[in-house]
This record gives structure tokens, sequence and C-alpha cells, in this order.
């Protein structure tokens, strides 16, 4: 019997509870202990099962408002103490959750609605993302749990680091700091199984080279980037912490619900004009959420809580974007890409809206129900644009857990 709760996302507690039963049942194979703290003094836990040199380190957590990486981790450590040919020569290590504060602000277990995800939303701002934090802060500015992370790899050294994130709607991808050759391949074949689409042209990896649909190999650091004004260049997050030891990383994404709209591959028609519009929608959505943080500022004198830092920070980074968006699109512009690019435009001020209105409603402030409004409306715009589909949790898990051993195993095979 599965220890994953079906149809939800447990909290942090609950997966710690849950690994520490998985612990008890195999003491010989399994260790759980306390790798490091948070800035709120939250503890962060690794799983170990095996003891192998050669590791694989699994990250959960990274980005608060993608819960599927805590139940695939866990029936990644499951399926390992089970499967003893995926221990031959290997040790593998989970990381519960990188950002165990950032979890405990996202409100949103068992969304039956992107509006419900909204309504609990948060994502932290970049300087304060374990992953990010690297990108955009200097070596003695970064958060306890960034250090804590990178005295993990340190310490393992592995030959694969996987982090398990997640859209709210899309397809599924991997990005990839090097290429593994063969895991489009069981990454492509999963995804149908389970009806979830690739993500062809995801704008998270614009400009990147693909070894297989949805698998992109990240560029050469010193490459430029698709989106110069955006801080958080993945090439100096901890990404990248691994290739000190001749590891590399894999990140694999999936979504809460779908849209087949974003595995088309065929060619836009006209790409540049229609990135242009979403680019004004991008500036105009963005500045109905800034007028009423204008006028609501003067009532929030002292206030200073993740929440407001994160929806400030996330209309900061819009103008430069919308820029960035508006220079010439990137060579034979595909209609997924465009989608992709039309849902990352809608994320941005549909999640500041969502957090700010969280700050205004706790304060019982007179511009929430106004946040509200903008936060219901783009909330179902977005679902009935992109014709949002729910995918089972089991069916989230099973893919994300897959493509993590086909990965696991290939790697190993490259590295022989």
């Amino acid at each position: 019997m599965s220890l994953v709760p079906e149809q939800r996302y447990p909290t942090v507690r609950e997966l710690t509870s849950l690994a520490g039963s998985l612990t008890a049942l195999q003491p010989g194979l399994c260790a759980l202990r306390r790798v490091g703290l948070s800035r709120a003094g939250r503890p962060l836990h690794l799983l170990s099962v095996g003891r192998a040199r050669r590791a694989v380190l699994v990250v959960a957590g990274a980005h608060a408002n993608e819960p599927t990486g805590g139940p695939t981790l866990l029936a990644l450590a499951e399926r390992v103490v089970h499967e003893r040919e995926l221990r031959d020569g290997l040790s593998w290590h989970f990381l519960l959750c990188a950002d165990p504060d950032g979890a405990s602000l996202h409100r949103a277990p068992s969304p039956r609605s992107l509006l419900d995800y909204h309504l609990g939303f948060f994502r932290p701002a970049g300087p304060e993302q374990p992953e990010w934090s690297p990108a955009v802060l200097p070596p003695d500015r970064l958060p306890p749990e960034t250090r804590a992370l990178t005295r993990v790899i340190d310490e393992l050294r592995p030959y694969l680091q996987v982090t398990l994130h997640g859209t709210d709607l899309g397809g599924s991808w991997v990005q990839l700091t090097k290429d593994i050759p063969g895991l489009a391949e069981p990454f492509a074949k999963s995804a149908a199984q389970l009806h979830i689409p690739v993500e062809t042209g995801s704008s998270d990896a614009a400009g990147w080279p693909a070894s297989g649909p949805g698998v992109h190999v990240m560029p050469e650091p010193g490459a430029g980037a698709a989106y110069p004004s955006m801080p958080d260049d993945a090439r100096h997050s901890t990404w990248y912490h691994a290739h000190r030891y001749g590891g590399l990383t894999a990140v694999v994404e999936v979504p809460m619900w779908a849209s087949d709209m974003v595995d088309d591959p065929a060619p836009h028609p006209a790409p540049a004009a229609a990135i242009r519009r979403l680019a004004h929608r991008l500036l105009r959505d963005a500045w109905e959420v800034e007028r009423v943080l204008a006028e609501a500022l003067p009532r929030l004198e002292g206030v200073d809580g993740p929440l407001l830092r994160a929806a400030r920070w996330g209309l900061e980074l819009v103008p430069g974007l919308a820029a960035d968006l508006t220079h010439t699109p990137p060579a034979d512009t595909t209609m997924a890409y465009v989608g992709s690019v039309d849902a990352f435009a809608r994320r941005l001020p549909l999640r500041a809206a969502a957090m700010l209105w969280r700050v205004l409603r706790e304060r019982e402030d007179r511009a929430a129900p106004r946040l509200e409004h903008l936060v219901a409306a783009w909330s179902e715009s977005f679902a009935e644009r992109f014709r949002a589909r729910w995918v089972p949790v089991e069916h989230q898990v099973e893919h994300q857990s897959r493509t993590v051993v086909a990965a696991a195993l290939h790697a190993r095979e490259g590295a022989a």
C-alpha cells in the first residue's frame, strides 16, 4: 500500500512523518536526518535509501506553489526500497522540502480550480528562493535553505541531481544542465500513456537546444539569455553546483492542469504580432494590480511580509519582460511557444494580484474586493483559453517518478 495520500498534496509535516514511517520499516536501508534549518527555524530533512557512494539527489519543494514534488519524492523512495535493481551500486537521497517556510504559506492542498489554487497562492521573491538565490544575491547573503542544499550536494557529490518542479497549467518538460542521451524516449512514452501533453515550446527554455520533444539542454555559460531582463539566470542557480563534482541536474516539470495547446509544433503564422499583443496585455494587467497597490500602500505602512515582497517583486519584473518579448521572436517560432508565452504573461500579474489580495484581505482593506474580482476573472479566463483539464495527482506523481528513474539510469550509463 502506498504511503502517498490520494487526490491531494501532503504537507511538509506529513511528508516528514511518512518518511519517518518508511525509515522505521526499513531501518537497515533508510535513514532520515536533519540537514539544516530555514530562516524561520523549520527543519530541512534528508531521507537516504542505500549507502552506495554513487548518489542520486532528488529535491522537492524548491518552489512553494509546485506541490507535486512532495508526493513524487515519497513514491520514488518507496520504489527504490522495493526495487533492488535501482539500488545496484547507487544510493538515493531525498530532500523532502527545500523551502518549508514557503510551503507553509502556499495553501492549496487540493485545489478544485485555478481560482482555488490562486486564492491560496504563494511563491517567494527571487532572492528568497533556495535554488534561485545564487543568481541574484552575493554568496555572503544566501539564505540558510540555499546553504543547506549546497552542503548536501558537497557531501553527496551526486552524479545526478533531480529537482522536482511543476506548472499550474500546461504540459510536461525537462530541463537539463547537460544532455542525458536516451531520456527523451521514455519521457515522451510516459507522458503519452498518462495523457499528459509534452510542452515542446516552453518559454522557460526559450532558445535552448532540444535533445527531443520537451527535453531541453541549458546553453553553456556565457550564451545570451532569451529574456535579458530576468534576473534569475539558471546557469547561476544551485542546479549547476553539482557540476563541480562532474554531475548534472535534471529539472522535471509536470502540470496540475493540462492543456493540449502547448505541444503544437506547427510554425506560428504571425509570431511577432501575436507576442506584441501578449506583451501589451501583460503591461495592462500588471498596471491594474499596480494601481490597487499604489492606492493601498499608505494603509500598508509598516507591512513587510513575504506575500507583499513577492507581489512587488513580480510586478517589478513586468516592464523588462514585456520589452524582452517585443524583440525579435526566436527563429522558427511555433504555436506551442506562443502558447507558452501567453501562459507566462498571464501568470505574473495573476500571481501578484493573488498574493496582494491575501495581504489586503488579512487587513480587511477596502481594496481587497477589487483584487478578488481580478483573481477570479483572470483565473477563469486562463482556464478557458487553454481548455484546462485536471491531471489526477497519481498521474502527476507517476509521470514525474518514471522520468526521474529514467534520468538516473540513462545518466548512469552515460557516465560509466
